[in-house]
Formats: structure tokens, C-alpha cells, sequence
């Protein structure tokens, strides 16, 4: 069986109001662009057989002033990936903010506390932000958090094998192509500002991308170690 599920990533919405990290802002979309995307997401799935879902990385305040009603207001939910150690900070959620959103049937998973390169951590960075990130976020929604995120998509073997240890249901990456929803993998795709919906998204809904994308879910975990845990 081939893989049916896509999964987009988006950053930010509209103008960053907190200062970045080089190259983040090419992941900044405009408002109207993701208004057209949900628009186009139901007529996409349809025609090619899919379902799209979104996530949201990084915590952006974007994410609540225009993804969360966005997707409300399309009868749909998503999942927000949230930085544990940039709550309530300038430009970004607030403890109440994603507690509404959690309420609501949104996903609240975690991609850390720093931001920072989980192939670099040692024993007390990976506590902070394998542990102690997702137990802030479980105290903030009253619910075991169960998925993450992997920063800037940089990953080896020995980041997922951790994530595997801490028990992670699913673990998300910037790896573009088509996931199986059931995966504890999931590979996803980031817009950039030079986002298209009508033009980028049909192309990544092929049946040579679902062909790719099943040979290379049956390679990963050889590839990277994991699926013996």
C-alpha cells in the first residue's frame, strides 16, 4: 500500500514579530497564502486521494493569531509543535494560548526547549529537551504529549533511537515526501515565502511521489537504526 498522508509545516504567518534565526524567515508565509491553501486542501484531496494535514514548528504567536482560527474555521485541527523555553516570550504562545488551542482539539506536541540541534545534545541537554520540554508542555495542557518534533529537520541514529527510548508515539522530521498516517516516522514538507498552493502542492501529490516515498519508508529504519526498539 502506498502512502496517502502529506503533511505541511508551517513557521510563521504573515510579518515575524520575534527576531530570528538565520534562514528562518524564507519559512514565513503570507496570510493570504495559507488562506488559500485551506481552501485548496479539500478539493486536493479529493483529486489525488490524500489526506493533508498541517503542523505548526517553533511556538510563533502566528500560529495562534492566524493558524489556529484558520483551521477552525475550516473545520479542521492540526498539530503545534511548541518551544517549550519560549513560552509566554515575546512573539510567541502563551501558556493560555495553547491551553485554549489543546482544549479545542488541537495536537500539542513538542520540538524542544532551545531550539537547538538535537545531534549536538549531551546528557543534560537531552534531558531538557527530550524530558523537561514536554513535561512543561504536559503541565500547561493537562495531557501526555506524545509526539515531537526535530529542529532545522538535523537528525542521525542517535536522535532517533533517544526519541525512541523516551517513548515518543511519533516523531516528525523536515523530510520531505508522503508519510503512512500509522508511521512512527513522519516525514513532512516546510512552505517557504515563494509558496504556490495551486502550483507546489498537485506535484507532491503524485503517484510517483507516493512510489518514493514508500521505497524510502521501507529503507529508513535500516537506514537509521530504529526499528528494532
Amino acid at each position: 500500500m502506498l502512502p496517502q498522508t502529506c503533511l505541511l509545516t508551517f513557521h510563521g504567518i504573515g510579518a515575524p514579530i520575534a527576531p530570528l534565526q538565520p534562514g528562518e524567515e524564507q519559512y514565513f508565509v503570507g496570510e493570504d497564502v495559507f488562506s488559500k491553501a485551506l481552501d485548496l486542501l479539500p478539493v486536493l484531496e479529493k483529486a489525488h486521494g490524500v489526506t493533508i494535514e498541517l503542523s505548526f514548528d517553533d511556538g510563533n504567536a502566528s500560529d495562534y493569531r492566524t493558524g489556529f482560527p484558520g483551521l477552525i474555521a475550516a473545520g479542521r485541527t492540526g498539530a503545534f509543535f511548541v518551544l517549550a523555553g519560549r513560552l509566554d516570550q515575546d512573539g510567541y504562545l502563551t501558556r493560555r494560548q495553547v491551553r485554549e488551542m489543546h482544549d479545542h482539539g488541537m495536537e500539542i506536541g513538542t520540538h524542544g526547549w532551545d531550539h537547538v540541534d538535537w545531534r549536538t545534545l549531551d546528557a543534560a541537554a537531552r534531558q531538557r529537551e527530550f524530558v523537561d520540554a514536554r513535561k512543561a508542555l504536559e503541565d500547561v495542557t493537562g495531557a501526555p504529549v506524545t509526539k515531537a518534533a526535530v529542529p532545522f529537520g538535523r537528525f542521525d541514529a542517535g536522535v532517533l533511537r533517544s526519541l525512541k527510548a523516551e517513548n515518543y508515539a511519533k516523531v516528525f522530521t523536515s523530510t520531505s515526501g508522503l508519510a503512512y498516517r500509522a508511521a512512527w516516522f513522519q516525514p513532512r514538507w516546510s512552505p517557504t515565502r515563494a509558496f504556490d498552493p495551486a502550483r507546489d502542492l498537485p506535484r507532491r501529490l503524485a503517484l510517483s511521489q507516493k512510489i518514493k516515498a514508500a521505497v524510502f519508508a521501507a529503507l529508513r529504519p535500516v537506514r537509521y537504526r530504529y526499528g528494532a526498539l
